[in-house]
């Protein structure tokens, strides 16, 4: 398998609510505007409320799909055809039929709407039916609660706390906790999921 045949730029994962697509240069606006909330980003690396790092952030992104590690979505809410944030696939593996989904951020008002259940099921759905994975990964901050509870309801198992694993703004060392989906238990946790869109 290779990253071509399954990443195209004009892949979409689509649901009753959402629309995911690959992110693009342009998108910064829509993505600016959306991150002038600053406490979206306590548990965040960057401050993509300051334009520089946004551009900085966007420009990694691109840099690791070229390097075929990543695929960069935004998210549209399919309600109003709105840009609601972006997440991604990365650390793609395809000799260890891994990968990562990470990178996640909503605008407020779409926190707790639903749409990240929406999203991380296509994404699970993707990695598991899609690509035959064997293993999907989340990390978080370890003392960022509301996501680490979000991940358990996925069905995800907690696997350990690397120490002072990321450098924060702000100076803080952030320990990450990581969580795993196996393919054997992909189908049970579909079903669970399901029953939540």
């Amino acid at each position: 398998m290779i990253y071509g045949d399954f990443f195209q730029p004009s892949l979409q994962l689509q649901s009753t609510r959402v629309i995911m697509r690959n992110m693009q240069p342009n998108d910064i606006d829509g993505l600016w505007a959306l991150s002038q909330v600053p406490g979206l980003w306590t548990w965040f690396n960057r401050r993509l409320d300051n334009r520089p790092q946004l551009e900085a952030w966007m420009e990694e992104a691109f840099v690791q799909q070229q390097q075929q590690l990543r695929f960069p979505f935004v998210v549209i809410d399919r309600l109003n055809g709105s840009l609601a944030g972006s997440t991604s696939f990365g650390n793609i593996s395809f000799p260890d039929k891994r990968i990562e989904i990470g990178w996640t951020w909503y605008g407020e008002a779409y926190r707790g709407t639903g749409i990240n259940t929406h999203c991380k099921f296509l994404l699970l759905q993707y990695a598991f039916e899609t690509l035959h994975f064997e293993r999907v990964e989340i990390k978080t901050d370890a003392l960022n609660e509301r996501s680490r509870a979000a991940i358990r309801k996925l069905g995800m198992t907690e696997e350990g706390i690397l120490r002072s694993h990321m450098a924060m703004p702000g100076e803080r060392r952030r320990d990450s906790v990581y969580y795993s989906l196996l393919k054997s238990e992909w189908l049970l946790a579909k079903e669970k999921l399901l029953s939540r869109l």
